[in-house]
């Protein structure tokens, strides 16, 4: 799910980036174990939303090749993890909601029930 090797290169990424810095000093254990925590509900929504941000064809027919710079794909890598904390905080509210309130959390007028 989420390939370490990706943070290392030959080339200086980390000159001004202190997140590429900090990810660089975890253990790939940490990584992983972050990558996984992911419900594969999260990970299908990001999936297909980077494959519409990239305009994936599909590799059986077609040979893809995707050719970016630095900058952009930092900008990419961004909007997935902050597209992933947001849905796992939106994954969470509906847990607590299932929770308080029951299934549905509402009643026909679409009111939040106490």
């Amino acid at each position: 799910m989420f390939n370490p090797e990706f943070l290392t290169s030959e080339s200086d990424p980390s000159s001004g980036n202190g997140l590429i810095r900090y990810l660089q000093d975890q253990s790939p254990d940490v990584l992983q174990r972050v990558a996984r925590s992911a419900s594969p509900d999260i990970q299908e929504i990001i999936r297909h939303n980077v494959q519409g941000l990239l305009g994936m064809l599909p590799g059986e027919q077609f040979e893809v090749k995707i050719q970016t710079n630095r900058d952009n794909l930092a900008g990419l890598l961004a909007s997935a993890m902050m597209t992933g904390y947001f849905l796992r905080q939106m994954e969470q509210r509906m847990e607590l909601e299932r929770s308080v309130f029951g299934v549905g959390g509402e009643n026909d007028d679409g009111e939040i029930e106490f």
